[in-house]
């Protein structure tokens, strides 16, 4: 993930297009597509579509949100305008700053299933992928304290070049369907069920919520009335496109068993077909260089989440303190990551951040529904938004009550903890 917003100059159209294409394609994809096609089989695809589309609904209160109410502080910004600085308003920054370390955390997870297969290729010995994992997080976290101006350069050459190899793997993917037997895979005789190929969008949802940086920038943006719906829409669509054919590639270039085998790195298997040992080690590297990139950017991000709502007194006041010449979010936010990636399994992270994500922009949605007035939206939008937000949130613990009560749990645990921890700072403010 990344965040532009704190540059002083101003961001043209191509700029907001990549923050939020940036933002997007992540590690999300990297640490998501396996896990997505062992839930939907041949309609993965279907649940990438699904995705992308509540992400395009929840673009539109994005777009009118950050018109009316232009802030670096985005998301957080828009909450507190729509419901205040109390428990509630309080409750979802807060987990919108653990969010960012659920990112983390699934970043983290997919270098460290990457790391070992590039490894193995030079021959070297697998090492446990949570050293890989735990080593990445304290490598980007000491390149934050080092140099913000690092971060930035790190995420603008990371962005061009993973872009660059996905978009290679899309063209030869393409041709390299034509003939192959496993196409046959994508026929609705091997999509799951409706509910299932909708869960499966939703515990993917992680992979889209990039798109809300913009926000961020949007103080930033030049002639906003024109560019920043361009930015969004743009930036949304180009995605939903991507992922769909990416989706569509892998479940027809590989039969499901390969698939279950190598699905923490199942983009890079994908690539074997056309490509041979050279495409699963491009893809590979393209894997590491993302999601440490995106390790990199949520780091900063996540520490500007955390000082901004400490700012709006929705955490306490030591939040905004500096340690090491940096906002002591920084050390709290990369502690949380590593504790979360050595304790949680991928689809447990994953689960969490799309519940986590989805009631974010079920809010914010609600936002652009009590706000239609202020910033003259189309409140049927906005209000269809929350309702698809909301109805995700449910179909998603509901399907994994049944197969996994665990991440469930987890889920909401950290939901309540977020909710309790604002509650407790409040009453404990009322009586200091």
């Amino acid at each position: 993930m990344k965040d532009q917003s704190s540059t002083n100059d101003q961001i043209d159209l191509k700029e907001a297009i990549s923050i939020g294409i940036g933002g997007m394609v992540g590690g999300g994809i990297f640490a998501v597509l396996g896990l997505a096609v062992a839930l939907a089989k041949g309609g993965t695809p279907i649940s990438f579509l699904i995705a992308g589309l509540i992400a395009l609904l929840t673009s539109y209160s994005y777009v009118k949100l950050s018109l009316k109410y232009p802030d670096r502080g985005g998301t957080v910004k828009f909450i507190n305008q729509a419901f205040g600085t109390g428990v509630f308003s309080g409750g979802i920054n807060n987990l919108l700053w653990v969010s960012y370390i659920i990112m983390l955390a699934l970043y983290a997870s997919a270098f460290g299933s990457y790391a070992p297969n590039l490894l193995q290729l030079t021959g070297d010995t697998a090492i446990d992928s949570h050293i890989y994992a735990s080593s990445i997080v304290i490598i980007a976290s000491a390149i934050n304290y080092y140099s913000v101006a690092v971060v930035g350069a790190i995420e603008s050459y990371a962005v061009i070049i993973k872009l660059i190899i996905l978009l290679g793997f899309v063209g030869f993917g393409i041709y390299g369907l034509m003939g192959n037997p496993h196409v046959e895979q994508l026929s609705p005789a091997n999509w799951e069920s409706s509910f299932k190929l909708l869960t499966a969008g939703m515990v993917i949802f992680v992979a889209y919520e990039g798109f809300e940086l913009i926000a961020n920038a949007a103080p930033d943006i030049v002639n906003p009335e024109k560019n920043i719906p361009k930015a969004y829409y743009i930036s949304v669509i180009f995605v939903i496109f991507l992922y769909v054919i990416i989706a569509i590639i892998t479940v027809g270039s590989l039969e499901f068993s390969q698939i279950a085998t190598a699905q923490d790195y199942v983009l890079a298997e994908a690539a074997k077909p056309m490509l041979g040992k050279v495409g699963f080690t491009i893809i590979t590297i393209a894997a590491l260089i993302s999601t440490f990139s995106a390790i990199n950017a949520s780091l900063y991000g996540g520490s500007k989440v955390n000082y901004e709502i400490a700012e709006d007194d929705e955490l306490p006041h030591e939040f905004t303190r500096s340690l090491w010449n940096k906002p002591i979010g920084l050390m709290i936010t990369a502690v949380l990551t590593l504790v979360l990636v050595n304790t949680l399994q991928l689809e447990s992270i994953s689960t969490a951040g799309s519940v986590g994500f989805l009631l974010i922009f079920a809010t914010v949605n609600y936002a652009g529904y009590k706000l239609a007035k202020d910033t003259k939206s189309k409140r049927s939008i906005p209000l269809m938004g929350c309702m698809a937000c909301t109805v995700a949130v449910i179909a998603l613990l509901v399907q994994h009550y049944s197969e996994s009560p665990m991440d469930d749990y987890i889920a909401l645990g950290i939901i309540a903890a977020c909710f309790v921890m604002e509650y407790v700072y409040k009453r404990f403010e009322k009586t200091s």
